[in-house]
């Protein structure tokens, strides 16, 4: 059992799983973390529509299945979020997604401190400047955006990298 330490991926998953009521979503949620956040992402089923509806009536539809979903949860979703904070020392963030729509509820903003040089600084101000962003800090944050966006893949290979280094990590020297 974990309280406050780490808590392999695998674990939360598995917690997050036999926690929730099985109604809630259809297949096991999606569970991702960092050091400061938990977020869980559960699919609904999709509302049944006419074979006519258009696409801005389905998208209305899924819109709605999420936003009843988020009030009529929101009670036991908080008691399962501070069960988990308590024992993985992590707050918890929610959200749901049905067909194409995608929303989470809640999310952690962390402050992340660093130091930029002026070229750096540079390229900040002027995402500011031209309106691109209200400031430093949101331009920062757009361009770590934009990198995931374009890197996607490389970010896959690199995180996967890790895992495997976390895995040997975690196995020790042996005797």
């Amino acid at each position: 059992m974990t309280h406050g330490g780490y808590a392999s991926p695998e674990e939360l998953s598995g917690w997050f799983a036999g926690r929730m009521p099985s109604d809630w979503f259809v297949g096991a949620p999606d569970v991702t973390s960092d050091r400061e956040e938990i977020l869980v992402v559960g699919t609904l089923a999709d509302p049944e529509l006419p074979d006519d509806a258009t696409a801005e009536a389905a998208a209305a539809a899924r819109s709605a299945r999420i936003d009843g979903f988020r009030e009529d949860t929101r009670e036991r979703r908080m008691r399962i979020a501070d069960e988990a904070q308590h024992r993985f020392g992590r707050r918890v963030s929610w959200g749901a997604e049905c067909g194409d729509v995608r929303t989470l509820f809640t999310t952690v903003s962390v402050p992340a401190m660093t130091r930029l040089r002026m070229p750096e600084r540079r390229v900040l101000d002027t995402l500011v400047e031209g309106g691109v962003a209200r400031s430093r800090s949101h331009a920062l944050a757009w361009c770590v955006r934009l990198v995931a966006e374009k890197q996607e893949e490389w970010l896959k290979d690199l995180r996967e990298a890790l895992s495997s280094v976390e895995k040997v990590r975690g196995q020790g020297p042996t005797s």
